[in-house]
């Protein structure tokens, strides 16, 4: 299927393109339901502990298969769990628990970190006292020594126009990052961007920050060095995924409230476009080589294999109702895709885009990250847990 390329975008809706936000808080479930996996029950104990990584040679993944391992319970919703590099996993739990959830490469908890500030004390003027976040995603700086963590929406004085999944553009109350110091799980620097920001992007030489604000419909891009946001880049409505080049000059971002992916120079910010790629585009991977894209088509329940150099889409598969999140193997060779709506996570292989596994998932599966240093893959589900599944 050939892709139109073009120079604006039509900023078209679709129902299909609504986030999951949870009406009701979800419980705290504290004990797994019987698996034959293994399972660990966590507390919102903010002791720090020391994590060591080991990084072992790891097979072709197309020759492994999914197994589940571990199970992680506690006071947690995670909305999306993301792998540092460094040994240490970070899960945002959104506005129902206000914490991340910081975890060691078998899921003991080594800090839960509350998302309250004083706004002030980070140089933030015009609001008194503390507020709460809600912490949707994250991404780490190369070398593992940060985490930028999207805020959902800010809760306290100052804030009474919250943006929501179903938004239009028009006035919405504007929110924030927050810089983590992995060396001691503190937040250390707060940075203003657009309305209910949600997925992150970082350049290979750290120098951008990129997030989407899905209710400003664009994507805010923050310089590291300074921790300010430099400029804005209209997208469309409902910008979700974000993908940049392993030379750090382009940024694929999927507008999810349409069917077209924008291509940002990270140069100049000018904007071109891959159009019709599908229903509801929302999460974006590049391949190693930067060859191919890779999108969820969460209208369709398809994933998508894009080549890039030809504008053509040259495979497509079927995983679950409404594949939302996924992640890729370190040698390319596989996908792992969370289907929301189906309570399943598949593993597809980037050759030929053949699903060879749809496993079970807790309720509401959400957010998943590949470790590369052991070839695990974490799930994260809004009903309150986190999966780790070995692929050997």
């Amino acid at each position: 299927m050939a892709l139109l390329i073009g120079a604006c975008s039509d900023g078209a809706s679709s129902a299909d393109g609504l986030e999951p936000v949870l009406t009701t808080l979800p419980p705290v479930v504290t004990e797994a339901p019987t698996t034959t996996s293994s399972t660990t029950t966590t507390s919102t104990s903010t002791t720090t502990t020391t994590t060591t990584t080991t990084t072992t040679t790891l097979p072709p993944s197309a020759e492994g298969r999914l197994e589940l391992v571990e199970e992680v319970w506690g006071d947690i919703a995670p909305k999306s769990v993301v792998a540092s590099g460094n040994g240490l996993f970070f899960a945002q739990n959104m506005m129902y628990r206000h914490t991340i959830t910081v975890y060691d490469a078998v899921g003991n908890l080594v800090k839960t970190i509350s998302d309250t500030v004083n706004l002030a004390d980070f140089g933030i003027e015009g609001y008194k006292g503390t507020h709460q976040g809600s912490p949707v995603e994250a991404v780490f700086t190369s070398d593992g020594q940060y985490a930028y963590v999207s805020n959902y929406q800010m809760y306290g004085d100052g804030f009474n126009r919250a943006g929501g999944d179903g938004c239009n553009l028009g006035g919405w109350d504007e929110s924030f990052l927050y810089r983590v110091d992995t060396d001691d799980l503190e937040i250390d620097q707060v940075i203003p961007v657009g309305a209910v920001p949600k997925f992150l992007a970082i350049t290979p030489d750290d120098t951008y920050v990129l997030v989407t604000n899905w209710c400003t419909f664009d994507m805010s891009v923050v310089a590291t060095a300074t921790g300010k946001e430099v400029t804005r880049v209209d997208l469309g409505r409902h910008p979700r995924g974000i993908a940049v080049t392993s030379d750090g000059t382009k940024a694929y971002a999927s507008v999810m409230g349409g069917s077209d992916i924008a291509i940002v120079d990270l140069g100049d910010f000018s904007v071109d476009w891959l159009r019709d790629v599908g229903r509801s585009p929302r999460h974006l991977i590049l391949s190693p080589d930067d060859d191919i894209l890779y999108v969820t088509l969460n209208g369709e329940g398809t994933v998508i294999k894009i080549d890039l150099e030809a504008g053509e889409t040259v495979g497509r598969v079927a995983t679950g109702n409404a594949p939302r999140s996924m992640a890729i193997s370190t040698d390319g060779q596989s996908l792992y895709v969370v289907n929301y709506n189906s309570d399943t996570v598949s593993k597809v292989l980037t050759e030929d885009m053949t699903e060879v596994q749809e496993l079970p998932a807790n309720d509401k599966p959400i957010g998943i990250t590949y470790d590369p240093a052991t070839g695990n893959v974490w799930v994260s589900t809004y009903s309150g847990s986190l999966m780790i599944f070995s692929d050997r």
